[in-house]
């Protein structure tokens, strides 16, 4: 088995920045794809950044030029770097992973989610 768990979320003011952390774990062979996805209160649940294993990245036209997603592959970890932060993003954030196990079996975990409130 192998799950997610995403950190960072919080209170900011508009202009401000957050770091959001997703580590996975358990008994992992190979992480592919990596993404960020958000959900809103009475939205639908949207994506906001991937990742692929070569390192290339894709937004929702929504966040480009203020957010990064990155990865650290030694520690299974997908970050998301949150500048210039409106009200409109504020949302529960979650992370995904592809996950290859140990034993070639395919998971798609998904994490509880963090929430981050942009408010003055």
């Amino acid at each position: 088995q192998v799950q997610v768990v995403e950190s960072g979320g919080g209170l900011v003011q508009p202009g401000g920045s957050l770091r959001l952390s997703c580590a996975a774990s358990g008994s992992i062979f190979r992480i592919n794809a990596m993404a960020w996805y958000r959900q809103a209160p009475g939205e639908r649940h949207e994506l906001v950044a991937n990742i692929t294993t070569g390192g290339s990245t894709n937004y929702a036209d929504s966040v480009k030029g203020r957010f990064a997603i990155s990865r650290d592959n030694a520690q299974n970890t997908v970050y998301l770097q949150m500048n210039s932060l409106k009200p409109e993003d504020t949302a529960v954030y979650y992370c995904n992973m592809k996950i290859f196990s140990t034993n070639l079996v395919l998971y798609d975990p998904w994490g509880q989610g963090t929430q981050v409130t942009v408010s003055s």
